[in-house]
This record gives C-alpha cells, sequence and structure tokens, in this order.
C-alpha cells in the first residue's frame, strides 16, 4: 500500500533513534524498511558490521524537507518529533545546503551523533505500540533497567543476537539504579558532571573486572553471571564475560562513584600519600581498605593498592596534586575526573571484534591478547601504569629543603624503577611464552642471554 500523509498516528518513543521511528513506521504501514527508507534521497550507505549485517544503532540525519516527511508519516507535529528525538533537527555537512525541499538523509551512528544507543525493551514497546517491533533508544548506561519487566538492555552497537539480559533474580542491580538518582545529584552539588563520575567508577570496576580472574575469595560476580547467562555461562565464558559485564558489575560501579565523591575518601588519600610530607602510596592504605568495604569486599583493599596503573590510581593522583597545589597533566588542570583515553572501559563492540578474531586464529601467537593470558596483560598494564602516574606526582617536586627533596625525588623514583624492572620481567616471560624467539625478546629488552635466562627463571611461574 502507499503512505498518505495522516493516514496513521505513530507516536515517537522518548529518546528513540529516528532510523528506528522509520522502521516502525514501515511496519505499522505494512512496508518493509527498505521500502519507505526510498520516500528519501540517501547520500551515503547504510553502516553495517564487518560481516555484513546491518547495524542496530544505525541512525538517520535528515533536512528540513526530510523531517517534514517523516513528521506527516507520522501523523504528528514536527514539534512532537522534536522532543522525543534526540537526533531531530542534528545538522550533517554531507546534507545539500540550500536543497531543503527534497527529503534528504545521511546515514550514521548513533554513537556519533548522540551518544549511547541501546535496545529498547520489547514488552514496554509492545504495550506503548500495540505491536511487537523491535525499538532502539538512546539511554546512559546508568539507566539500563528496565525495572518493571527486569530486563538489562544491551548496547545496540555489538554485533550479536541479544537485546537484553534478564535481571529478574539480581535485585541488587535494580536497587543500584535507584540509588544512581541519589549519586547523580550528589556530583552535581559537587560540581561534577554526573556522565563524567558515572564513566570514571565504570572504568575502575572494569578494570577489576578484568583482574578479578585471580580473586579466590570473589564470590558474587560469578554466581551473577551464572544467572544473567541463564543459568550457567560456562558454556562461552569468555563472551558472557563481555556480554554480561556491565550488568553484573553494575552495583559495584554505582557504590565506587558514591564512594569517589565522598569528601572523607579524599581525605584519605591525602592521609595514605604522606600529606605534608610525600610518599608513595602504601600497600595497605586506609582509602583502598574503605573503599573494599564500601563494595562489600572487605578483602578487595589489598589487591586495589597493589595495582599501581589505571583510572583509580590516576584519581588519587589528581586529588593529591590538587591538595598540593602542583601541576598535572598538561591542559587538565588536577581535574580528577579527567579520564585518559586508554582508562576508559572496553566497549562490549569492541571486545567482541577482538574475540572473534581469536577465535580465527586460536593459539597461533599472530595476536598478543591471544597468546597472553588476561590475568598477565593486566599485571603488565598495571605495573607500566603505576609507574606513569608515580612520575606525575614529581612535577613540581624539586622545590623545598635539599633533605626533603632529595628523599621525595629518590623514594618515587625508586618505586617507579622497581615498577619498570618488573613489568620488564613479566612482559619478557610473557612474549617468549607467547612464542616469540628469545634472541628477539633479548635484543629488544637489551638483555643479554645470562639476565635474560634468570628473569625467565625467576618469573616463569608468573606467565603459566
Amino acid at each position: 500500500m502507499t503512505p498518505y500523509p495522516g493516514l496513521l498516528r505513530i507516536a515517537p518513543l522518548q529518546g528513540e533513534t529516528t532510523s528506528s521511528l522509520i522502521c516502525r513506521v514501515a511496519s505499522r504501514y505494512g512496508l518493509e524498511a527498505k521500502g519507505l527508507r526510498s520516500y528519501w534521497q540517501w547520500l551515503n550507505q547504510q553502516p553495517k558490521h564487518e560481516g555484513g549485517a546491518c547495524r542496530a544503532d544505525a541512525e538517520v540525519v535528515l533536512n528540513a524537507a526530510g523531517r517534514r516527511l517523516l513528521a506527516s508519516l507520522c501523523g504528528i507535529g514536527e514539534d512532537v518529533a522534536a522532543r522525543a528525538l534526540p537526533s531531530w533537527g542534528k545538522q550533517d555537512a554531507k546534507l545539500p545546503a540550500g536543497k531543503d525541499k527534497v527529503p534528504a538523509a545521511v546515514w550514521r551512528t548513533g554513537g556519533v551523533v548522540v551518544g549511547p544507543v541501546a535496545f529498547g525493551c520489547g514488552l514496554c514497546t509492545a504495550q506503548r505500540t500495540g505491536t511487537a517491533v523491535r525499538a532502539v533508544r538512546y539511554v546512559p548506561r546508568w539507566e539500563r533497567v528496565c525495572v518493571r519487566h527486569g530486563r538489562w538492555l544491551l548496547d545496540a552497537d555489538a554485533d550479536q543476537p541479544r537485546e537484553y539480559l534478564d535481571v529478574r533474580r539480581l535485585p541488587e542491580v535494580v536497587a543500584a539504579q535507584r540509588r544512581w538518582a541519589s549519586v547523580g545529584r550528589r556530583a552535581v552539588r559537587a560540581g561534577a558532571e554526573p556522565a563524567r563520575v558515572f564513566a570514571l567508577a565504570r572504568a575502575v570496576v572494569a578494570r577489576w573486572w578484568e583482574g578479578a580472574y585471580g580473586w579466590e575469595r570473589e564470590t558474587v560476580w560469578p554466581r551473577r553471571l551464572h544467572l544473567v547467562a541463564g543459568g550457567d555461562a560456562g558454556g562461552d565464558l569468555e563472551w558472557w564475560r563481555i556480554v554480561g559485564r556491565d550488568a553484573v558489575v553494575f552495583p559495584e560501579v554505582v557504590a565506587v562513584a558514591g564512594a569517589l565523591l565522598d569528601p572523607g575518601m579524599a581525605e584519605l588519600v591525602w592521609v595514605d600519600s604522606g600529606a605534608g610530607r610525600p610518599r608513595p602510596l602504601p600497600a595497605d592504605g586506609l582509602f583502598c581498605r574503605r573503599l573494599g568495604e564500601r563494595v562489600g569486599r572487605p578483602w578487595l583493599g589489598p589487591l586495589v593498592a597493589s595495582d599501581h596503573g589505571g583510572p583509580l590510581i590516576a584519581w588519587m593522583g589528581g586529588v593529591i596534586r590538587r591538595r598540593r597545589g602542583v601541576g598535572g597533566p598538561p591542559g587538565y588542570d588536577n581535574d580528577p575526573w579527567w579520564l585518559r583515553q586508554e582508562h576508559q572501559a572496553a566497549t562490549m563492540a569492541g571486545q567482541l571484534r577482538v574475540l572473534g578474531k581469536e577465535k580465527k586464529a586460536p593459539g597461533s601467537g599472530t595476536m598478543w591478547r591471544a597468546a597472553v593470558p588476561v590475568e598477565q596483560r593486566a599485571q603488565i598494564s598495571s605495573l607500566v601504569d603505576g609507574a606513569q602516574e608515580q612520575l606525575i606526582q614529581l612535577r613540581g617536586a624539586q622545590a623545598g629543603s635539599s633533605a626533603d627533596v632529595a628523599q621525595r625525588l629518590l623514594r618515587i623514583l625508586g618505586h617507579s624503577a622497581d615498577l619498570i624492572e618488573k613489568a620488564l620481567q613479566h612482559t619478557v616471560v610473557a612474549a617468549v611464552n607467547a612464542g616469540v624467539p628469545p634472541q628477539d625478546v633479548a635484543r629488544w629488552a637489551k638483555l643479554p642471554p645470562g639476565p635474560l635466562a634468570d628473569a625467565l627463571k625467576a618469573y616463569q611461574g608468573a606467565g603459566d
């Protein structure tokens, strides 16, 4: 049938992508989405995954004529569409200027146009629209739980078939979403953007998640992971660890965000740093011990303290430098909520792409991630990041009495050198175990054969 303007009234869902709305409109008119899209002039190709499947997070940017056409097909005013669709009215350089009489459209991905995109709850969509059709919406990562139906809404940018995870047996996940509202308000009162606070806390906990393989006392996350997997994640554990991570660790993310906003916790960091007499952060610091207690793991403190790098130590460094009044990384003015790109939590889509490539060449040694265990990679990263963070503390350190400056420099430099030495040794073992020729390893590390053999002998256990 041919759709006529105003024949049906199809209301957009709040936060829905324009592409999702077009697909729902086509369904209501009894058309294929491709057929309805022929009413617009398309200036590029629809985004697809590497395997050729169309991306669920694909987004559409329309010119003025294109927006008028879509609003007419929906039987609504453009003001209604503008309030509901975050991408409505967005501009794009590909759209021809001065040709608004012809409905035109450009394909993009939602993450580029607005922000994170997730699948909508299918049950809620069916109740709202009266039809069983998929919806895709812009949803911040702290609002991924459909409380009514107990579903965790997954990112829509990944090449995988699931739209949600069942969290009905995990009431703590639902409760964490409710708690986030107060945490977000605290962030605003503290002068921090809630999104940045959440991103930092998520990066901290995601790093813990990568290292949790070696936590013998960790029982909460494995239980949750098996529950979201339908009872047993063992059939494809690596896949489930990627897909289920954000839902499983969400309560801890909210707890960490609240802790980092607590002035009392920042004071513990200052005390651990030696306050007016700087020193390397201790392995049994008050801050890490208290942080472990706040996430329900009293035993976690020493493990967190021994992770010498990553977003948490960077946040602690920012707090310390701000209290001391010394400079931080150029351009960031000791902003504790600044999250370095290398510290950002890996996305589900990115991890699944890597996992797919690794499965195509299992054990070949051609890819570092395929040949080196995750625990060993995390340990190397932790040591390198820790050394970097220690060295940042030396900014402005050459002020004061000779004894104080010498003590500060030598302690921090010595600690950094120890971390780099350990990172080198662990990397040597990992490289040899991954199949890299020992002579190449020795040359790159500038190690003669004797020290190389000693390193392998002393640290072989770390590479197993």
